[in-house]
């Protein structure tokens, strides 16, 4: 996602949840009830919220009901945690087309909570392990 003109910066973190300052040994233990997440600033005079949102539908799994590829459980569920309307609406008006095109989507909108960054060596993992992502690829769906 990084790599999309007009995306500001990216930082994985934690958000939702019931405690202050999760880690991630905490929200793997699954009793804080934080998602894993990604954090996206963009310049939407460069890139539009659809475009980063459709560029996220094409990223990851949102059809799967229990986590993303491997990674099973409760943090690794597909959400978009909004910051104003006009996010929540492109997101809603997305889902119904994917939806329309007869995929079960999966993914949940709700207002963006506290965010949480993750530890340093969560921060640009497969940059500096010079890999491919395990649990997702992109496929074009827009």
């Amino acid at each position: 996602m990084a790599k999309l003109p007009g995306i500001v910066s990216t930082e994985v973190g934690y958000i939702g949840g019931h405690t202050e300052s999760p880690t991630y040994e905490d929200v793997c233990r699954g009793n804080t009830g934080h998602f894993e997440a990604v954090k996206v600033e963009y310049d939407d005079a460069v890139v539009s919220s659809e475009d980063v949102l459709k560029l996220y539908f094409e990223i990851h799994d949102f059809e799967q009901a229990d986590g993303q590829g491997p990674d099973l459980g409760w943090q690794y569920l597909s959400r978009i945690f909004y910051t104003d309307d006009e996010q929540r609406q492109v997101a809603s008006t997305i889902i119904d087309r994917l939806r329309a095109q007869t995929y079960q989507v999966r993914t949940l909108l709700e207002p963006a909570p506290k965010f949480w960054p993750a530890e340093t060596y969560h921060q640009n993992y497969y940059e500096k392990k010079g890999g491919q992502p395990y649990c997702h690829t992109r496929r074009k769906i827009f």
